[in-house]
């Protein structure tokens, strides 16, 4: 904050940039959706199953150790957002 800077100023830039990383948060799960589908179509296609349930655990274990606790309940919204309707 400099002497310029009000923190009700401080407070209204750092949500307008709050509500960027979020678009941004946003734009990547969307893409990310698009990509699980591709891999479900093509395991479908080959005979498999849509829901690779090992892979998910490697996911849930990789955002666990990046984030904890709270990680993995954002991963397991992730993965429900991306599995679509099973």
């Amino acid at each position: 904050m400099t002497a310029t800077t009000t923190p009700e100023q401080l407070i209204a830039d750092s949500r307008s940039r709050i509500d960027a990383i979020d678009d941004r948060i946003i734009g990547l799960i969307q893409e990310r959706m698009a990509v699980s589908t591709v891999i479900q179509e093509a395991r479908i296609a080959s005979g498999g199953r849509r829901v690779h349930l090992s892979r998910e655990m490697e996911v849930l274990a990789h955002w666990n150790d990046a984030l904890g606790r709270p990680g993995t309940s954002l991963a397991m919204t992730l993965l429900e957002l991306c599995r679509g309707r099973v």
